[in-house]
């Protein structure tokens, strides 16, 4: 069996690509190939966070979640997270710094998600893509963990992202060097 595409989108492509069982038999295997993906923590200030409010019709509902966005292709990430965060919240950031990266879903997807925090910002104008149907929330550090507690968020890059954060920043309070 020899890789193929069967779905070709506008963000995605799904492949039946071969794969092994544990006892070597061959097994077709669904793989969802993305070209990446960037997340932001952008601080309006040392306290404040800002989130944004997005309608997610594959889930039904409407999400808090940190910006983020597709990678096009070639685009770097940084270029691409500086790109999404103007389009998400109207912002743009002086200081930016990757934060970490990570598989969303390896199991079935090989996009790989770029955490970045973006501090020293400027507001400005959104530019929302046709499909995009976004409000900027700004929010306490400590409502964002607090909603993190109540299950008021539920997206996980915005999980991750945050608790990451939570984690570095009580790493670098104790003086452990982060």
């Amino acid at each position: 069996m020899e890789a193929h595409r069967v779905y070709q989108g506008r963000k995605f492509e799904i492949w039946v690509e071969p794969a092994s069982g544990r006892g070597g038999q061959p097994i077709p295997r669904e793989v969802i190939r993305h070209p990446g993906s960037v997340v932001i923590l952008p601080w309006v200030d040392a306290d404040t966070l800002c989130l944004v409010r997005n309608r997610r019709p594959g889930v039904g509902k409407t999400l808090l979640e940190l910006p983020a966005g597709t990678l096009t292709p070639g685009e770097p990430p940084l270029a691409a997270a500086q790109r999404e965060l103007a389009e998400e919240t109207g912002y743009s950031a002086r200081t930016w710094r990757p934060l970490t990266w990570f598989y969303p879903s390896p199991g079935l997807l090989s996009e790989i998600m770029h955490l970045y925090v973006a501090t020293d910002l400027t507001p400005g104008s959104m530019r929302l893509e046709a499909d995009e149907d976004l409000e900027p929330v700004l929010v306490s550090w400590s409502q964002a963990l607090g909603w993190l507690q109540d299950g008021t968020l539920r997206d996980a890059k915005t999980m991750i992202g945050l608790l990451l954060w939570e984690r570095q920043r009580g790493v670098e309070d104790a003086g452990c060097g982060a």
